[in-house]
């Protein structure tokens, strides 16, 4: 029984790391949630166009994410080896492919705003409110790409305060100069929705400035400086990409497919879409921690294995799994009894606030199984280096049952929110069973070469 529990010291790593990432988690949610406020007092057609727009934005997120855990993967490990020259060459193919990907999404926004937000909705006047949106987004690429993956490999390396310390800051900021070109305050115009999208590039460029800087010219532990950006990382090229591509994959397949699920919404109506960003901040808000949790079992579980304690890391994994179980139940209570009075903080019509509180309610069971999944998948069996299984997971069951599933209910057969939002997230229920089976089968522990 004491393998499912743990042990003070398994608290204290896990503590550590989980908090920090938690807070910093609930700063990004806080974001977007006043983004969705300030928007939402403007009506239905800005708050979609925020919301489908930044659908887009999410993918490259997404893809940015998985470069930076797949390198994670690899950083946590080093650093429990104790590699420091290989694990700066894993930086080094980390940040030039997010450089790429950020160049790839920046031109396809610049020149194709119109054409990305057709294929989330037909209706012309969230296309425009949307293509107003992109036009101040094309550079958060490459901010957001570099804060996010160095903030990734500093948490690895033991150093998640300081990031948390930047989000603090960008979060004022971002809240400031939402409210200063969204309303047009402080002699400014009144943008509304560029405004927002203004505001969140001003907080990207400080947050940037600040989690870079520490990053490229202050921390010594790893002391990674722009010079090795041109280091030489042949001989690494084919461990990284065996470790890291399968989740870079996974998680860019994994955001096409969210988007799919978002396109579904958008021909479902403008309601579904306005209903749906409200409950993502609602349910964002009560999973930071499972999120902190997920990415210290990646990293407790590489330091764990990196020294070589194979059996150890077997029990730690049982115990993040009860974590998920325990954290998923408590969301999902607190989403559904929070749910009326954060529907009512709205000025949305009494159609979508019925569908918000449908969804709300599919939501806080889908959360149990959500939040244990995202702690094996995200966390443990990415850590153990099991990363082509939880690529064919993540792919699998998204594509062959929540996008299909979702089309027939939202679409074809026109089932009540609840039900079409159950359908869309089928994938979580079928994947925390799997990755269960996974972890205790012991076939995801994965060895890496130095």
């Amino acid at each position: 029984m004491k393998k499912y529990l743990g042990n003070a010291e398994f608290y204290k790593r896990v503590s550590i790391i989980a908090l920090p990432i938690a807070f910093q988690n609930l700063i990004q949610i806080g974001v977007n949630m006043m983004d969705t406020i300030m928007l939402g007092t403007l009506g239905e057609t800005a708050l979609s166009a925020s919301a489908l727009a930044n659908q887009f934005i999410t993918i490259y997120h997404i893809c940015s994410m998985g470069i930076g855990m797949g390198a994670s993967v690899l950083v946590s490990r080093f650093w429990g080896m104790q590699e420091l020259n290989s694990l700066k060459k894993s930086v080094t193919i980390m940040l030039r492919l997010c450089l790429g990907f950020a160049l790839v999404f920046a031109v396809l926004t610049a020149f194709f705003p119109g054409q990305i937000m057709r294929m989330y909705t037909p209706e012309e006047d969230v296309i425009r409110e949307g293509v107003r949106y992109f036009l101040y987004s094309i550079p958060t690429y490459f901010l957001l790409g570099l804060s996010l993956d160095c903030t990734l490999v500093l948490r690895s390396i033991g150093s998640a305060v300081v990031p948390l310390v930047c989000s603090i800051l960008g979060f004022m900021s971002n809240l400031f100069f939402n409210w200063v070109f969204i309303f047009g305050k402080l002699g400014a115009p009144r943008m509304e929705v560029a405004g927002a999208a203004l505001g969140t590039l001003i907080s990207r460029i400080i947050e940037f400035a600040m989690i870079g800087g520490y990053f490229f010219f202050i921390e010594k532990k790893l002391g990674y400086r722009i010079k090795d950006l041109f280091m030489k990382c042949g001989d690494l090229v084919r461990e990284y990409l065996v470790i890291s591509i399968p989740v870079v994959i996974s998680d860019a397949l994994m955001a096409l497919g969210n988007s799919a699920v978002a396109m579904i919404m958008g021909r479902i109506g403008t309601n579904f879409v306005s209903a749906n960003s409200i409950t993502t901040v609602t349910q964002q808000l009560t999973t930071v921690l499972t999120q902190g949790v997920a990415q210290a079992g990646c990293i407790v579980t590489g330091h764990t294995l990196g020294k070589g304690e194979v059996a150890k890391a077997q029990d730690e994994g049982y115990t993040f799994a009860v974590f998920g179980l325990i954290m998923g139940a408590i969301a999902g209570a607190i989403v559904f009894l929070v749910s009326g009075p954060v529907v009512g903080m709205y000025n949305i019509t009494d159609d979508t606030k019925d569908i918000a509180m449908q969804l709300m309610r599919a939501i806080s069971i889908i959360l149990v199984f959500q939040s244990t999944n995202s702690i094996l998948a995200k966390g443990v069996l990415r850590g153990g280096g099991d990363t082509k299984f939880l690529m064919l997971a993540d792919v699998l069951f998204l594509w062959i049952a929540s996008v299909p599933l979702g089309i027939l209910a939202g679409i074809v057969l026109k089932l009540p929110a609840f039900w079409v939002y159950f359908c869309i997230k089928i994938d979580q229920i079928i994947k925390c069973v799997w990755c269960f089976q996974r972890l205790h089968s012991g076939k995801w522990i994965k060895r890496i070469s130095k």
